[in-house]
C-alpha cells in the first residue's frame, strides 16, 4: 500500500467513525477501495446488508450511471448505493476486472453459489493457488429451483471480486445448457463459458441392441449433419490403432464403432448445432465450450471419448473442456465411491486423448467433496483439470446454521427429510433416509456433525430447491431466515467455507 492509498483508507475510516454520520457503525471492506475518474469506490456492511459507496473527490466526476442516496459527512460527498443489478452493471462498465473472461485451458475451479453470498470466501480460497476461478456458475436447473436469474448469479460474482479486490480474472459458466434458447439467456447475461448438456440425445440402449438393431440404428443416424456416410466412417477408426500412454492402444472392433456412434452420434450433431449457433448468432463474442457427457448410465469408455472428440474435431468444434462419465460413482455431496487405481489408470488415458485434440481440460462434474479423486489427479502432475462444485457451498451454509441457529437447522433438516423421496428423483445418490436421525431428538452440539455424515449431507443437498423456493407453506420463510443468520454470522460462515475449500484445493497444489 502506497502513501496515497493509506491516506484514502484513513479518510474513509474517519468518515465511518464520524459521530452520527450516515456511515457511522458500518464496516469497511478494505480490499474494495478502488479509484476511477476522480471517484473512490468502496464497499461497506451496514447492519446485515452491504452497500457500494462512491466518494466523489472531483466535482466534475461523472457518477450518473449509479443510483443511490447522496449524503454528506464532514464536508465530503458520498453516494450510498444498494447492490442492485443496475449498479452491478455500472460497476462492470467502470472496472474491467469485474467482468467475466474466458479462463482457457488452464487448471480451473467452478464455485457454484446457490445463495449468492459465498463469493468472498470463494475468492479467498482460490487466491494464490494457481487455479483460474469460475465464480459465476449455475445450471438452468439450479436457476429454476432457486428462483434466481443468470444476472443475479453474475452480479453476486461481480460484487465478490470487487469486495475482495480480485483482479486476476474469473469465468462465468452457463452450466448444462440444452437449447439455443439457453445460450441466448446466458449470452444476454454476459456469460463466457457454455457447458453443453446433450444428455437428451444419448442412446444408452445401444449397449443392449442386437447386431441387426445396431446396424439399423447406425444407418439411421443424421449423416448429413455428421457430414459423413455410414460406409466411410467405420474405416477411419478401424485402420490405424491410436497410441495413448504407457504403450496403451485403442484398437476398436467394428461393433464398438457402431455402438459408440449409435450411443453418441446425435450427441455429436447436437453439440455441433449448439456451437454453430453460438458462433453464427454472436460472432466475435468471447466464449468457450465445454461438453458434458457425464450424465449417462454407463462410464464413458476410452474409445467412446476418442470417438466423440475426434468427430467434433473433424467438424470444427473446439472444446475448452470435456466431462466424461468416469468409472465409479460421483454422487452429490460425498466422496468418490469406486476403485481409485482404476480411476487413475483410466484418467491418464483420458488425458492422453484430450492431448491429441488440443489439450482441453478434463472436467469433474459432481466434483464437490471428491477428496480421494483430488489426491489422485494432483499426484499425476499432467494435463489440465476443471472441477465443478455447487451443493457443497450450500451445505457449508447449513453447517453455519447448525452452529448459529440450531432450531432453524432442525426445521430445514426435518423438511428436507420429508421432501427426500420426491427431490432425489433427478439425482444418482445412495442416501438412506432411515439412517438420518430425527433432528429434534439431537442436542444442539450434535447437529453440526450431521454435515459430516454422508446420508444427512445427501438428504440436505437434494432438497435445496424445495428449501430455497419456499413453495410449500412451512418453507415459505426458510430462505430469508437462513440468509439473515448467515449475514449476522458472516465471519463464521466465511471461515467455514474457506476451510472447506482449502481441503478441496490443497491436493492439487
Amino acid at each position: 500500500m502506497n502513501e496515497k492509498e493509506r491516506q484514502t483508507e484513513e479518510i474513509i475510516l474517519q468518515s465511518i467513525n464520524y459521530q452520527n454520520s450516515p456511515l457511522s457503525g458500518t464496516r469497511l471492506y478494505k480490499r474494495s477501495i478502488h479509484e476511477d475518474g476522480g471517484v473512490t469506490f468502496f464497499m461497506i456492511r451496514n447492519g446485515i446488508s452491504k452497500q457500494l459507496v462512491l466518494w466523489k473527490r472531483d466535482q466534475n466526476a461523472d457518477i450518473q450511471d449509479f443510483s443511490g442516496e447522496q449524503v454528506e459527512v464532514n464536508s465530503l460527498e458520498f453516494l450510498l448505493c444498494d447492490l442492485s443489478h443496475e449498479n452491478a452493471a455500472a460497476l462492470r462498465r467502470r472496472f474491467e476486472f469485474t467482468n467475466p473472461v474466458r479462463v482457457g485451458k488452464h487448471n480451473s475451479y467452478g464455485f457454484g453459489d446457490r445463495l449468492g453470498n459465498a463469493g468472498p470466501a470463494h475468492v479467498r480460497s482460490v487466491r494464490g493457488t494457481g487455479f483460474k476461478p469460475v465464480f459465476a456458475q449455475q445450471s438452468i436447473r439450479e436457476l429454476e429451483r432457486t428462483r434466481r436469474s443468470a444476472e443475479d448469479v453474475l452480479d453476486a460474482a461481480t460484487w465478490s471480486v470487487f469486495q475482495e479486490g480480485y483482479h486476476d480474472g474469473f469465468g462465468a459458466d452457463g452450466d448444462h445448457l440444452k437449447t439455443t434458447g439457453d445460450i441466448d439467456r446466458m449470452v444476454s447475461s454476459g456469460y463466457t463459458m457454455f457447458t453443453i448438456d446433450p444428455s437428451d440425445y444419448v442412446v444408452d440402449e445401444a449397449r443392449e441392441m442386437s447386431e441387426e438393431e445396431l446396424k439399423a440404428a447406425f444407418e439411421e443416424l443424421p449423416w448429413k449433419d455428421l457430414e459423413d456416410s455410414p460406409d466411410l466412417l467405420p474405416g477411419r477408426f478401424l485402420k490405424n490403432p491410436v497410441k495413448l500412454q504407457d504403450g496403451f492402444k485403442l484398437v476398436p472392433t467394428l461393433e464398438e464403432v457402431l455402438r459408440g456412434m449409435v450411443k453418441y452420434g446425435r450427441v455429436i450433431t447436437h453439440t455441433k448445432k449448439m456451437a454453430a449457433y453460438l458462433a453464427n448468432q454472436y460472432p466475435g463474442y468471447p466464449s468457450e465450450l465445454e461438453l458434458s457427457v457425464d450424465e449417462t448410465d454407463d462410464p464413458t469408455t476410452l474409445f467412446e471419448h476418442y470417438l466423440v472428440a475426434s468427430e467434433l474435431d473433424r467438424l470444427g468444434v473446439e472444446l475448452v473442456s470435456l466431462a466424461p462419465r468416469f468409472c465409479g460413482h460421483f454422487e452429490k455431496g460425498i466422496d468418490f465411491k469406486g476403485d481409485l487405481d482404476q480411476f487413475r489408470d483410466e484418467y491418464i488415458q483420458h488425458l492422453a486423448i484430450a492431448d491429441i485434440f488440443g489439450g482441453y481440460k478434463l472436467s469433474i462434474h459432481s466434483g464437490s467433496d471428491k477428496f480421494s479423486v483430488y489426491e489422485v489427479i494432483g499426484s499425476i502432475h499432467g494435463g489440465a483439470v476443471h472441477v465443478k462444485t455447487a451443493g457443497t457451498s450450500y451445505l457449508e451454509a447449513l453447517r453455519t446454521l447448525a452452529e448459529a441457529d440450531p432450531e432453524l437447522f432442525r426445521q430445514i433438516l426435518a423438511f428436507s427429510k420429508k421432501r427426500f423421496n420426491e427431490d432425489k428423483k433427478t439425482y444418482h445418490i445412495s442416501a438412506d433416509l432411515d439412517r438420518v436421525p430425527d433432528p429434534f431428538s439431537l442436542k444442539e452440539n450434535e447437529l453440526p456433525a450431521l454435515l459430516n455424515d454422508n446420508d444427512a449431507r445427501q438428504v440436505l443437498h437434494v432438497a435445496y430447491g424445495s428449501v430455497l423456493s419456499g413453495d410449500e407453506p412451512e418453507a415459505k420463510e426458510f430462505k430469508s431466515r437462513l440468509m439473515e443468520v448467515l449475514e449476522n454470522h458472516e465471519e463464521l460462515h466465511e471461515n467455514n467455507l474457506v476451510h472447506h475449500f482449502e481441503k478441496h484445493l490443497n491436493p492439487f497444489i
